[in-house]
């Protein structure tokens, strides 16, 4: 059943429930998530962007995206704390009266680390990376209880940098993933907010195998959708084949 329903989100074109909801998507850059901000905006929803950094390519995407969404805010980079994190979130959350989709985009990346770093090190990093955007989201998911909204969380965690990350770094991050998000699951659901996560695949291949950003893009507006309000404590992951669809993994309803 859940393969077919995958397969579906691929093929719809158009969600008019999502036209008005709130959504938000942190960590965008200008080679990171063009197409996911594009496709809500084209679904007319209130948009508020927090990019990773401040480029043309960056400020690009906003002006690409401002004609289409209803509205549009715009942040800049965070400051690595929970401080930041917790600030920008509450920030987030008041600048439409409330959010109904938080997409957390977590870049893979290696960069920084030597290269004779040790598994406590690589864990580090992994642990860093999701700190904030674990923080968003619990933020925003209490949000979305207290104001009783049937709200998404969604953390992708496979987009760029484009240079493959290596193995137990991906790993790791994949496992990390997924314990977060069947806690979050399963602290939310009573208040019907559902948390998922996208991550590379690492079985069968000698490096992680990312999945399109079009096909991320789709799986959001799906999970987003009525479609996908029974969906929520899943992993999602590419087949080891480059260009498959995305295959859930670990998976678990809530």
């Amino acid at each position: 059943m859940l393969m077919g329903v995958l397969e579906k989100c691929r093929y719809a074109s158009a969600y008019p429930e999502l036209a008005g909801k709130r959504v938000l998507i942190t960590g965008v850059s200008g080679g990171c998530g063009v197409d996911i901000v594009r496709a809500f905006a084209d679904h007319k929803t209130r948009l508020i962007l927090q990019f990773a950094e401040w480029s043309e390519p960056a400020q690009a995407i906003a002006e690409i995206a401002a004609p289409a969404a209803l509205e549009i805010r715009s942040f800049g980079p965070l400051e690595r704390s929970a401080d930041a994190a917790s600030k920008f979130a509450r920030t987030a959350v008041q600048a439409f009266g409330g959010l109904d989709v938080v997409v957390n985009l977590v870049s893979l990346s290696l960069a920084h680390l030597p290269k004779s770093a040790t598994l406590g090190d690589i864990e580090h990093r992994v642990a860093e990376r999701l700190r904030l955007p674990f923080l968003i989201g619990k933020i925003a998911a209490n949000r979305m209880g207290l104001a009783h909204i049937e709200g998404m969380v969604v953390n992708v965690a496979n987009l760029a940098p484009r240079q493959s990350p290596c193995l137990p770094f991906a790993g790791l991050v994949k496992s990390a993933l997924a314990e977060i998000t069947r806690a979050q699951a399963k602290e939310w659901a009573s208040q019907a907010v559902r948390c998922n996560a996208i991550a590379p695949a690492t079985l069968a291949q000698e490096e992680p195998n990312f999945a399109s950003e079009p096909d991320i893009a789709a799986l959001l507006l799906y999970l987003a959708s009525e479609a996908g309000k029974g969906l929520s404590g899943h992993v999602f992951e590419p087949e080891p084949a480059r260009g498959a669809p995305l295959l859930p993994i670990g998976s678990r309803d809530c």
